[in-house]
């Protein structure tokens, strides 16, 4: 009897396209025969041979028959090798430098500690210098001095460590008093936007400045005569977009086991940003960073000095 996953890829329509061909042979490695498995094996041990080489050339080196081969492929879901090699080749394109093991770099002889812990905190460094370097001062007071005199804050981050340094935004800035909305979700962001006015301000995070979605909401904003404000990367839309752009560009390590370290380089401009602008506020900031260290206190034992709101 058939098995009902191949006849569905059997009858899988011309022109049809598998999405990630990588991720069909792990995930259904299991259900695959042994001696698809040896085929699945060779691929994912060397991606970029498996592409380049001949139906033939694949049989040998994964010790099994051409037809066996073939099998393979309308097992993951394709048509024939034809169709898997195409397959193969764009997730290649997206994902190449996730494949390689050998991106990792190694700990020096005699190493007293894993590699992974010197890179990223070199890289963190470097994130910090990077900031350091390219930040305008006059930029940075200028974006304060929005958000200090805004009567309503708006925060945009979509995706990943966009949304969390929304949210960290928020977490620095209503501490002063300022009234700040946080949100990851486009389409709210964009309801959100159209209920500004004067008077508003939004800041809009984005590591690559590409999200449309984000740089629309951005413009929608102005439309209602909302000042905006940028953390992303220079020459991006999203910096063309914006009143204020604080705009740093940070390489990233080619470790992609490792934290991004734009992250870092974000997280430092906004306690940059929060501290800017509580000094613009000043004695009203003050007085409300010692409402809630009280209240904190007064809750249980602790001191002064110990990170606020922990």
């Amino acid at each position: 009897m058939a098995e009902p996953s191949r006849q569905g890829t059997e009858s899988r329509p011309t022109g049809t396209t598998v999405p990630d061909i990588i991720g069909q042979i792990h995930d259904r490695y299991a259900q695959l025969r042994p001696a698809e498995q040896a085929v699945a094996d060779f691929v994912l041990a060397d991606v970029q041979a498996a592409v380049y080489a001949a139906n033939s050339d694949i049989a040998a080196r994964a010790g099994v028959s051409a037809p066996t081969v073939t099998r393979f492929c309308r097992a993951i879901g394709c048509r024939g090798v034809r169709d898997f090699k195409l397959q193969l080749a764009r997730s290649l394109v997206v994902g190449e430098i996730y494949l390689d093991a050998a991106n990792a770099v190694a700990a020096p002889a005699g190493a007293v500690q894993p590699s992974y812990i010197r890179s990223i905190l070199a890289e963190a460094r470097r994130a910090i210098d990077e900031v350091e370097r390219q930040l305008d001062p006059a930029v940075l007071e200028q974006a304060a001095e929005i958000l200090a005199a805004a009567r309503r804050i708006v925060v945009i981050g979509v995706g990943g460590s966009s949304a969390a340094l929304a949210h960290e935004a928020h977490n620095r800035l209503f501490r002063y008093g300022l009234t700040v909305t946080p949100t990851g979700d486009v389409y709210l962001a964009r309801m959100i936007a159209a209920s500004l006015h004067e008077g508003d301000a939004v800041i809009a995070i984005s590591a690559t400045g590409r999200t449309r979605e984000v740089v629309e909401v951005l413009t929608l904003a102005q439309h209602y005569r909302a000042r905006t404000i940028a953390i992303t990367v220079p020459g991006s839309a999203l910096a063309a977009a914006a009143e204020v752009a604080l705009a740093v560009r940070i390489p990233e390590y080619p470790d992609t086991l490792t934290p991004s370290a734009s992250r870092i380089g974000f997280v430092t401009l906004l306690d940059l940003l929060a501290a800017a602008t509580g000094y613009r506020i000043g004695a009203p900031a003050r007085e409300t960073l010692r409402r809630i260290k009280y209240n904190v206190l007064a809750h249980g034992d602790g001191s002064v000095l110990e990170p606020l709101g922990d």
